[in-house]
């Protein structure tokens, strides 16, 4: 089965193809020659999930999926959230990112914090079996991870807020424990995950 990731963000789609494995072949933007940067004006990360999986389904007519990803948290009223890419401009700079992340937190004790992934699949459905009229199918697969911000940035892997991101259960933060465990417990994981139990029954 082929099917487009509708981002170019190498560190997303190496993430991706590593937890579908071979069962699926993910292609990027790229591979579809598509250079266009969409859009992502929605208010929730549901909202820009579907903008961003509509964009591609309706230009190239091929199934795909898109995620929307925010930190929430919890002493910020759910700050940065649909907008922790940008949250300190729009240059997409993780590090001005995490250093107004820590000033606003400053030393509020309160350091829960989460990871949300959102995805939203569209697939076409033949709705005869010759396939001359078909419609399309939207689903939405949602992955939290829970978790505090630390003080400081700790760790070399990863890519965003990985560095002061410590997920409950574990003394590391995501930037520390590396990929092949941060595939196995983030908040995209668990989507994903949903996402592969729905295509492989399909």
């Amino acid at each position: 089965m082929k099917i487009v990731f509708a981002t170019n963000n190498q560190h997303k789609l190496s993430e991706i193809r590593s937890i579908l494995g071979e069962t699926i072949e993910v292609l990027s933007l790229k591979d579809i020659n598509c250079d266009v940067d969409i859009p992502e004006t929605g208010k929730t990360l549901e909202e820009n999930a579907l903008l961003k999986a509509q964009y591609v389904y309706d230009h190239y007519h091929i199934d795909c999926f898109a995620d929307d990803t925010g930190l929430e948290v919890e002493a910020l009223d759910g700050a940065p959230g649909v907008y922790s890419a940008r949250y300190a401009g729009e240059g997409h700079d993780s590090e001005a990112n995490m250093t107004k992340l820590l000033k606003e937190l400053g030393n509020n004790n309160n350091r829960k914090a989460r990871f949300r992934t959102v995805i939203a699949l569209i697939q076409k459905k033949n709705v005869c079996p010759c396939g001359c009229t078909s419609i399309k199918e939207i689903h939405q697969f949602e992955g939290i991870v829970e978790g505090q911000i630390i003080r400081e940035r700790r760790g070399g892997e990863g890519f965003g807020y990985d560095p002061i991101f410590q997920p409950d259960g574990y003394d590391k933060t995501f930037a520390e424990l590396g990929m092949d465990i941060k595939n196995h417990i983030s908040h995209r994981a668990r989507a994903v995950a949903k996402l592969c139990e729905f295509l492989n029954d399909k």
